[in-house]
């Protein structure tokens, strides 16, 4: 059974990293559930192209243009939500890099780009999302880190570290903002069915070998991963910040 969570109707959320995958299933998801949408991503054109999409099934998503590794487009992206809508209630950090390579082919170049998007650009949205939601009394914020960041796997570790840094920039956000009202969290996804996996599902004795990792045989869908984001953000939650909710199907378990 879907959880509706009633609570979230009305409310006001921001979503990076929207225009496509598990973005913009958490921006649709929050849209159907009476939620004020606005979906940043630096692909400005399929982020309105997804907009006009999600729109046919009568829910709406005010697309805008966002570059998370700019500090001060993240501000404006706040002041958007709360300019169109009164007020800005959620905050989910979704936007992000996957770059592989082994570590001694690691370049400063992709380093540096990764951290950009998958840290700061973390860091950026929460505490544009903190400064906006201190005017209404709190709010809710979750990230999107990785079991990648829970483990090793060769050839993952500029994406591994940096959602490593993740989870604990997470705790660290959840201290210094609970005595605001904010809390955040974060979501450890395992594989997902969106174009980051496409290698995986495009060969078949690779798909073989992972699904033999996860116990409960498949990847997830991305409105799988958006039920845990909407419990996070939900009144369900209320007494929850600074955690991490794995979703792999019981794969870092193996």
């Amino acid at each position: 059974m879907t959880a509706s969570y009633p609570e979230l109707a009305g409310k006001v959320a921001v979503v990076t990293g929207a225009a496509r995958g598990m973005g913009a299933a958490f921006a649709e998801g929050l849209a159907r559930r009476g939620v004020h949408v606005v979906g940043g991503d630096i692909d400005v054109d399929e982020m309105k192209e997804t907009a006009a999409r999600i729109a046919t099934s009568g829910a709406e998503v005010l697309p805008a243009a966002l570059d998370v590794t700019d500090s001060d487009g993240q501000a404006a992206l706040a002041s958007l939500a709360v300019d169109r809508f009164g007020r800005l209630d959620y905050w989910v950090n979704n936007a992000g890099l996957f770059p592989e390579a082994a570590v001694l082919d690691i370049d400063a170049a992709q380093f540096a780009a990764t951290y950009d998007v998958n840290v700061k650009g973390v860091l950026f949205g929460a505490q544009a999302a903190a400064r906006a939601m201190a005017a209404t009394g709190g709010g809710s914020i979750v990230n999107m880190a990785s079991v990648s960041g829970l483990r090793v796997r060769p050839g993952r570790a500029t994406y591994s570290t940096s959602k490593a840094a993740v989870l604990h920039l997470t705790r660290f956000l959840a201290t210094e903002l609970g005595p605001q009202g904010v809390r955040v969290n974060a979501i450890a996804p395992g594989f997902v069915n969106t174009r980051m996996t496409e290698w995986v599902r495009g060969n078949p004795e690779v798909m073989e070998q992972v699904l033999a990792t996860i116990p409960l045989g498949r990847f997830a869908e991305p409105e799988e991963i958006f039920e845990a984001v909407a419990f996070l953000l939900s009144d369900s939650a209320r007494f929850i910040t600074g955690s991490t909710l794995v979703v792999d199907g019981g794969g870092s378990n193996v």
